[in-house]
């Protein structure tokens, strides 16, 4: 078991951790040591257990803080996925099929279109003969 000096409050200790724990103990140490330093600023020297102490209880105070903020953030994250889920299950609208009317011609309308074209034809075709004689 690897031991590992760390420093809090301009004081040195000596802690015992895992094998591959020693970048988390020096992590949390620097958090301790920075609400240490705080205290030592405001209040000046203070005897070693009383200045981990008080730094122990800054930290779970933040650390409360966050949890809470966390709690909030998780409720809202559940909320919008609650809500992500029941638009996603809504059945989507199918627009009203659009009716389009294509006019049909009865075949007797266009026959007689046709017999009138050959009539009109044939008009025109007398008629030019008769002035092309005259």
């Amino acid at each position: 078991m690897p031991e590992v000096t760390i420093k809090i409050g301009e004081r040195d200790f000596s802690v015992s951790c895992q094998d591959g724990e020693e970048h988390f103990l020096q992590s949390a140490a620097e958090m301790l040591n920075t609400e240490a330093q705080v205290l030592l600023k405001q209040i000046g020297r203070m005897p070693e257990e009383r200045m981990l102490l008080m730094s122990g209880l800054m930290l779970a105070d933040k650390t409360a803080g966050l949890e809470d903020k966390i709690g909030t953030l998780e409720k809202k994250l559940a909320d919008q996925e609650q809500l992500l889920d029941e638009i996603r299950n809504q059945a989507p609208e199918t627009p009203e099929p659009e009716t389009v009317e294509v006019a049909v011609i009865p075949d007797i309308v266009t026959d007689t279109l046709e017999s009138l074209a050959k009539r009109a034809e044939a008009i025109a075709l007398e008629a030019e003969t008769k002035a092309a004689g005259s």
